[in-house]
């Protein structure tokens, strides 16, 4: 579909809002918490091991990359309890 200049966002707010939700690349702490089925005091102790996956952190507000979730939760698939999965 061509861009045409109603399409293109007149600052950065405007292109942020209008992403859909499922277009963000990031989860907000207390929604990696409920994708995962732990508490966001979960998150936050694993943070300060050094645990879990990726984080970015601007001001006081922590962030999670989506790409750094996926990959944190292939890493952690197993095939058995011997050996990681391999994919």
């Amino acid at each position: 579909m061509p861009t045409t200049a109603s399409t293109i966002p007149r600052s950065p707010h405007q292109a942020i809002n209008s992403l859909s939700p499922s277009d963000r690349r990031v989860l907000t702490e207390i929604e990696l918490a409920q994708r995962w089925g732990v508490s966001p005091k979960t998150l936050q102790r694993w943070r300060s091991e050094g645990r879990g996956p990726r984080y970015l952190k601007l001001s006081k507000r922590v962030s999670y990359p989506l790409d750094a979730v996926v990959d944190f939760e292939r890493y952690a698939l197993h095939d058995s309890t011997s050996e990681r999965a391999v994919r």
